[in-house]
């Protein structure tokens, strides 16, 4: 239970398990016949601060840090149940989520995880020539890491680290990633809070500036908070392809936007990816190795 960090409902979630091939399936429960959303590229439709996916006008928002954790731990089944649009805030980060998911036991399905391989690379961009230039691509990898840079031009976020790259084979997600929580400026927030965003917003689920520093009184989690929290954001969106990657994720100043958008280039490029799984987990790479149960 907790609040929507946009639209500052309260909201319950009910995580079940699902059977082999079900994929990452989100339910509102709270209307007068539930409906079932199957998380897909395509199902996305909106990423203003936020995941938004939908269907038959049903839809849930910011789905990116419980997607996050589903890619942290391998789970690739899941039932969510959700009693309004928006999945909880709780602490701005994935932590909770991983928490919660590990209590309740991650389960080895009697069948081989699939994967999706990307074969060549593919790159979007948007602002070409402009200061507002920014990217993000996939590249073949025999495994699953993640590099990315941000350039916001803050005080605060220059005196930390500005770029970051994580390995999956690394077996560190929960430790390294999961905890970032998401950040805002208060010269943001009257603006996102005209249009509807942000009702939930606060110092207890994100880490907020004003001109010149971090208001939070317990500082960052991590020295380089800011660009691991776009590392988790971008785990969870890249997720929502339905399959884990094997894949070299790259990208300057991306964000949910960018990142779906990259996802529906690379569906509509048939011959940069294929489907693959490994009976052996000993032929599977590191990194992806160790999330062979599926959930």
């Amino acid at each position: 239970m907790g609040v929507g960090l946009h639209s500052g409902q309260r909201v319950e979630l009910i995580l079940r398990p699902a059977q082999v091939n079900t994929g990452i399936v989100f339910r509102r429960i709270d209307l007068p016949e539930p409906v079932d959303i199957v998380v897909s590229p395509t199902a996305v439709t909106d990423t203003r601060l936020a995941s938004t996916i939908s269907n038959a006008g049903a839809k849930v928002n910011t789905i990116e840090h419980l997607m996050s954790a589903c890619s942290g731990l391998g789970i690739d089944n899941l039932y969510v149940d959700i009693t309004a649009e928006e999945v909880p805030i709780l602490d701005g980060s994935a932590a909770s989520f991983v928490f919660l998911l590990q209590q309740a036991g991650i389960e080895l399905q009697n069948a081989p995880k699939r994967l999706v391989k990307i074969t060549q690379e593919v790159l979007v961009e948007e602002g070409v020539g402009t200061p507002q230039y920014k990217w993000a691509k996939l590249s073949p990898y025999h495994g699953f890491k993640l590099s990315f840079e941000i350039d916001f031009k803050h005080p605060a976020v220059d005196s930390t680290g500005q770029r970051v790259e994580f390995d999956m084979e690394s077996g560190r997600y929960s430790r390294d990633i999961a905890r970032a929580r998401t950040f805002g400026f208060t010269k943001d927030v009257e603006m996102m809070r005209s249009n509807g965003l942000a009702l939930g917003g606060g110092l207890d689920n994100a880490i907020v500036m004003d001109d010149y520093r971090v208001l939070n009184s317990d500082g960052l989690r991590y020295d380089d908070e800011f660009v691991k929290h776009k590392i988790l954001d971008a785990m969870g969106d890249l997720y929502i392809l339905g399959y884990p990657l094997m894949a070299s994720y790259s990208a300057f100043r991306s964000g949910h936007a960018m990142n779906n958008k990259l996802l529906r280039a690379l569906l509509a490029t048939p011959e940069a990816y294929e489907m693959v799984s490994f009976e052996e987990e000993s032929r599977a790479p590191k990194g992806l190795a160790q999330l062979l149960p599926a959930w």
